[in-house]
């Protein structure tokens, strides 16, 4: 027995035109989606220019003393980006930090103060042991209030 077309299956030529375009647009979409850039490779931090090296005596490496490396992480916030992050070691500024640079202080084992600021924050300190069991890192950061912030991280 021929099977029949009912009239409710029936569909009109412009409901398959738009049917045929929307399968063409999913298409494209689909094909872009597999054609997405990778994620950007991390650019290395760069180190602080020994001519802005302020204080001596920090980022010499000696006997008995311990790295301490302070990062600025990078930011394209146009507001921050341009403004230099001075660093301080137990209250004696020894550096400023540019956005993507690091300082590496070598410091004698046992309780010391790290601190940052700008000239539009106050300073912000914290207590820093140093001691050759842990990882000594410190990231300076500006928050979403364009505020300068300041914290040990593993690495």
């Amino acid at each position: 027995m021929p099977l029949r077309r009912s009239s409710a299956c029936r569909v009109s030529a412009p409901a398959v035109a738009a049917l045929r375009a929307m399968t063409v647009a999913l298409s494209f979409v689909l094909m872009l989606a597999g054609c997405a850039p990778e994620p950007a490779a991390r650019v290395p931090y760069k180190l602080v220019p020994a001519e802005r090296i302020v204080k001596s005596g920090y980022t010499d490496p000696g006997q008995n003393r311990i790295a301490v490396d302070v990062r600025r992480e990078r930011t394209d916030n146009v507001i921050v980006r341009f403004r230099d992050a001075l660093v301080y070691v137990d209250g004696v500024q020894v550096t400023d930090l540019m956005n993507g640079e690091h300082v590496t202080f070598w410091l004698t084992p046992g309780q010391h103060r790290i601190a940052v600021s700008t000239q539009f924050d106050p300073v912000v300190e914290i207590p820093f042991p140093v001691d050759s069991r842990y990882t000594n890192f410190a990231s300076v950061t500006f928050g979403k209030d364009d505020r300068i912030g300041l914290k040990r991280v593993p690495h």
